[in-house]
């Protein structure tokens, strides 16, 4: 049985959100989480929040043990993008370009 968990327009880089991605991708549940609470990077405590909302959709579904749930799959897209401009020098601007993400989290337990 799986259990999805999804997350859309997350104001973070997907390519900062994707280090943080691959490092728990593959590993239980618990060991995940871990990870995840020692990791410095800011986009760890959305993914954590993230994994946390899937454990709780899998024990909704009635998943027979939550300890046995891995982390089956984990994809971090890039959602749209919120152009701003900024002042410069001599009546130029400049492009800022503030990138959104799109993370999708699939747990599955272990035979």
């Amino acid at each position: 049985m799986e259990a999805r968990a999804k997350l859309y327009s997350i104001r973070m880089s997907p390519r900062k959100s994707r280090l943080v991605a691959d490092m728990v991708r593959g590993k239980s549940v618990q060991n995940a989480l871990t990870i995840l609470k020692f990791s410095p990077q800011p986009s760890a405590k959305v993914i954590s929040k993230l994994l946390s909302s899937a454990v709780a959709n899998a024990e909704q579904k009635g998943v027979s043990d939550v300890d046995k749930l891995y982390v089956k799959a984990i994809s971090v897209d890039g959602g749209s993008v919120l152009k701003r401009f900024l002042p410069r020098a001599m009546g130029r601007a400049s492009k800022i370009r503030k990138p959104t993400s799109h993370i999708s989290v699939v747990l599955a337990d272990t035979k």
